[in-house]
């Protein structure tokens, strides 16, 4: 099967590295994928808009073999969302990881400053302790050296969606610096916020205990997870799961 990894800011196709081999050596084809104004640091980021991000994944679809997994990093999940609304018959599955579709009309993510157009990897001071679990210093210093500044009007939004049969799409939600619990707790405390993502009909939460780039930190376990869920379907991931 076809499996389409997009990253969340200011990755690449390169942060899905040490999840890839995994993939493949269960049998499955996957697609990192490089976002454009992702390129280089040099790219010209100023145009980039969701609307961008969001026709580079259905591209991967379509350019795929029906019906494909995608699996979305933190803000990838919003993109990846968006993608399952352009095109519900091709999808299996979405797999969000660390991240939550945004309701319609919201900005995907807010906090950040903007820098002409673009938003840099921030200190680390600007993330909570969990956020940074499981990433020595070794890993930030990596991470760093490869981050690319996401485009400020992809951020900005606003998300949009046209096609109801999103819903009907099966979607796993990985928690990975939050708990499934927590989870639960915010869909109540913020429901208005929440909206999109409790009106999915077919939702599993799974817990996988670290930070919030388990690409880096457990990039074997965030494979195996992703091939314990169906149709790949690769055997217990020993994560636990909990259908809501």
């Amino acid at each position: 099967m076809d499996i389409i990894l997009v990253p969340g800011m200011w990755l690449d196709a390169s942060s899905w590295h040490d999840v890839v081999p995994v993939l493949e050596a269960a049998g499955h084809r996957a697609h990192p994928v490089t976002l454009p104004g992702m390129e280089s640091r040099e790219a010209d980021r100023s145009k980039v808009a969701l609307g961008d991000h969001v026709n580079a994944v259905v591209e991967r679809i379509d350019a795929a073999s029906a019906p494909v997994v995608l699996v979305g990093h933190s803000a990838g999940a919003d993109l990846v969302w968006a993608a399952v609304d352009a095109r519900p018959d091709r999808v299996a599955r979405a797999i969000l990881v660390g991240g939550i579709p945004s309701a319609a009309g919201a900005a995907l993510v807010s906090g950040y400053d903007a820098v002409d157009g673009e938003i840099p990897l921030p200190e680390w001071s600007a993330f909570d302790d969990a956020d940074l679990a499981g990433l020595d210093d070794a890993m930030r210093a990596r991470f760093r050296e490869r981050a690319i500044p996401s485009p400020a009007q992809v951020l900005a939004g606003p998300q949009r969606y046209t096609d109801e049969r999103r819903r009907d799409v099966p979607v796993t939600a990985v928690s990975t610096e939050y708990s499934s619990d927590e989870l639960h707790g915010w869909m109540v405390e913020y429901a208005d916020a929440m909206r999109e993502f409790t009106s999915i009909r077919d939702v599993t939460l799974v817990d996988l205990p670290t930070g919030h780039w388990p690409q880096f930190s457990r990039p074997v376990e965030l494979a195996e997870l992703i091939l314990g869920q169906p149709p790949l379907d690769a055997g217990d991931s020993g994560a636990a799961a909990s259908r809501r």
